[in-house]
This record gives C-alpha cells, structure tokens and sequence, in this order.
C-alpha cells in the first residue's frame, strides 16, 4: 500500500467515524423529539378530556339555571294570580255590601 493510499485510508477512515459520530447525534436528538411528541399527545389528550368536562358542567349549569329562572317565574306568576285573586274578592265584597 502506497502512502497515498494509506492517506486516502485516514481520511476515509476519519470522515467515516464523523459521519457515524453525526449519526449518533441525529438518532439521539430523534429520540428526544419522538418523546416530546409522545409528552404533547399525551397533553393535548389531558386537555381534550377537561374541555368535555368543562362543556359537560356548562351545560348542565345552563339546565340548573333554566330551571331556576323558570322556578322564580313560576313564584313571581303564583304571586301576581294570588294578588288579584285577593284585589277580586275585595271587589266583590265591596260589591256586596
């Protein structure tokens, strides 16, 4: 073997331990990016879940509280009748008299 090959050798030799030592580096940063990946479903699924929560209470506060205007309604309209039953039958009384 020549010295030129023995050159060419070392500067294959050296360019290919380079390329693997870039190579390692890649498959380790894709590592990290495949767990970060993995770390953000998982938080968007933990998100997902408490957005169908939240929707779930809304709606069911929105069921309470149209229950609970309609309770108040329905107080206010027995209110109103019994005060003009009472306004009626003073009438009447006075008409009796």
């Amino acid at each position: 073997m020549t010295e030129e090959d023995k050159n060419l050798l070392n500067s294959f030799e050296g360019k290919l331990r380079h390329i693997l030592f870039l190579y390692n580096e890649e498959k380790k940063e894709n590592a990290l990016l495949k767990q970060s990946i993995a770390d953000k479903d998982s938080e968007i699924q933990a998100l997902l879940s408490k957005i169908k929560e939240l929707e779930t209470r809304y709606t069911n506060l929105k069921m309470a509280r149209m229950i609970s205007v309609n309770d108040n309604e329905i107080r206010d309209t027995k209110q109103r009748l019994t005060r003009l039953v009472r306004e009626v039958d003073k009438c009447i009384a006075l008409l009796n008299k």
